[in-house]
């Protein structure tokens, strides 16, 4: 028997990926070394893009969000421990939702299992080789090596990942080993906590915000109360020699008196676990030479981390997994037009780069020294211009990433994510993110003859149609890819005065579909 997909990991990435295979018809293997889902918290929470993503997959409320679309953060938020004043923007593109990651992890397990992944726990990847038709990937479970096919590979099991390191795929990059990071749940006093804001009231120091990270000349802190949960601190040290052995709740509370210069008195955790406690040394900033050779493909820390990997590698892995999966999908069942397959290194390098630019930019401003110091003054200046803001606040939310389309002079939603807009249609009210949780493509019309509409119903077995009506439109017609990425816009207010070249091109390039004529 050969599978048409193995993905190596069952952590988010490796999950979400299965669900975008399984929504696209493809049943994926997911094969995991571990015996039982980790309980460790890497991540907390999902910050910017990957949030409405996941409101696109009906995924958002099932992760504790309120009914309804995502809203973004618009007060108050952090770059590098600066503050970064959001109500200045006319909108915000940072979205914020806490979740611990097993939390997550278990949520996208139960949607790829209802979607009908199959996942095997306790199954070690220990040699791949691949041919022309197919890899092949001996698997040792309980004591007993197998050998799978498939027709790819995909290799979402992290930074160290087996995957990457038997397929020969370089993963240059920088190595970091002047940091020490402790992180621990454990209970405080509650009279430290300021009732109205949630801060900490921390005597000898001042105020701590919740989720706000803060720097000083010996480290640096963060604070995460998360509701019905043991508050989560985090410090960063800097050239400080380690402890050895086992992390321990003292060396937690050491380290926070060090870096703040005064004390908060910890006690173990309580309540629903797990809860951390661990010790990291170092870090490292990487980006694999390749994301794909032949029929393996990387993806997650596979393929990329960042200096600060928690929340950011995992905003970026699961915006991997949805641009691969309905591509991946397209090219089992022999509906890729030439060369989309080589599309998913090209445009998730663009958005790695630009994680790896905004990461190792925090890293620098948090790092100790007068210089550092004085160049954060400066930099806290400029984040009181709302330009200054608006390019911070879209780095950090990967709202900045701008996918080449192939189309010459291309309308400005082109290569962007489609706003959700809310659409009145002939079946009723509905949302853009509530059209996308199928993961087909989609053409919107937008105009008052539906003309676009009409003249795309031959690939109605490929495209998903609707003509609905919306406020104050942004485009007369949009194509959206499966990732609800818009291939192809017009504000041309019917197909008669439209150009059509672009739509044709977009047809052909991501569906291989036949060109359309004017009705």
């Amino acid at each position: 028997m050969t599978h048409d997909v193995i993905i190596a990991g069952a952590g988010p990435v490796g999950l979400m990926l299965a669900s975008e295979l399984a929504l696209a018809g493809i049943r994926p293997l997911v094969l995991e070394r571990l015996t039982e889902p980790s309980s460790e918290a890497k991540a907390n929470g999902l910050v910017g893009q990957v949030v409405p993503m996941m409101d696109r997959r009906g995924l958002y409320e099932r992760l504790g969000g309120p009914p309804g679309r995502p809203q973004p953060n618009s007060a108050y938020f952090m770059f590098a421990a600066l503050p970064l004043d959001l109500s200045l923007l006319e909108r915000s593109p940072v979205y914020n939702m806490a979740v611990p990651q097993p939390e997550l992890a278990a949520v996208l397990r139960d949607r790829a299992l209802e979607l009908g992944a199959e996942i095997r726990w306790g199954a070690e990847i220990t040699g791949i080789s691949q041919d022309e038709d197919a890899v092949t990937v001996d698997v040792s479970t309980a004591g007993e090596t197998v050998r799978l096919r498939a027709r790819y590979l995909v290799g979402a099991d992290g930074g160290h990942s087996v995957v990457r390191k038997r397929s020969g795929i370089d993963f240059p990059g920088v190595s970091y080993d002047r940091a020490t990071t402790r992180t621990a749940h454990a209970t405080i006093s509650p009279d430290l906590v300021d009732p109205a804001t949630g801060a900490l009231r921390v005597p000898g120091y001042g105020e701590i915000r919740p989720f706000l990270p803060i720097r000083t000349e010996r480290g640096g802190l963060a604070y995460a109360p998360f509701p019905g949960r043991t508050p989560l601190f985090s410090t960063t040290e800097w050239d400080r020699p380690a402890q050895e052995g086992p992390m321990t709740l003292a060396e937690m509370q050491a380290s926070i008196a060090y870096v703040l210069g005064a004390e908060i008195e910890l006690g173990p955790a309580t309540g629903p676990g797990p809860h951390a406690l661990r010790r990291q040394l170092g870090g490292n900033t990487r980006v694999a030479a390749q994301f794909r050779d032949r029929r393996v493909v990387l993806a997650g820390d596979a393929a990329h981390v960042l200096v600060f990997g928690g929340g950011p590698g995992l905003n970026l892995g699961l915006q991997d997994a949805m641009n691969l999966g309905w591509k991946l999908a397209a090219e089992i069942k022999g509906q890729a037009p030439q060369g989309l397959l080589d599309t998913y290194d090209t445009e998730r390098r663009i958005a790695a780069d630009r994680a790896v630019a905004q990461s190792q930019t925090q890293a620098a401003l948090l790092a100790p020294g007068a210089d550092i110091t004085a160049m954060r003054a400066v930099f806290a200046e400029l984040l009181t211009d709302a330009a200054t803001v608006q390019r911070i606040a879209d780095l950090i939310s990967g709202s900045d990433v701008r996918y080449d389309m192939g189309v010459p002079d291309p309308h400005p939603l082109v290569g962007a994510p489609a706003p959700d807009l809310d659409l009145d249609t002939a079946a009723g009210r509905s949302r853009v993110a509530e059209l996308s949780r199928a993961a087909q493509p989609l053409l919107l019309d937008l105009t008052v003859t539906g003309s676009f509409a009409e003249a795309l119903r031959p690939y109605a077995d490929r495209i998903e149609i609707v003509h609905g009506r919306t406020e104050d439109p942004p485009a007369a017609a949009l194509l959206l890819r499966p990732d609800t990425y818009v291939a192809w816009a017009t504000d041309a207010p019917n197909l008669d005065t439209a150009d059509l070249g672009g739509l044709r091109s977009a047809l052909a390039r991501w569906f291989d579909a036949v060109p359309v004529t004017a009705a």
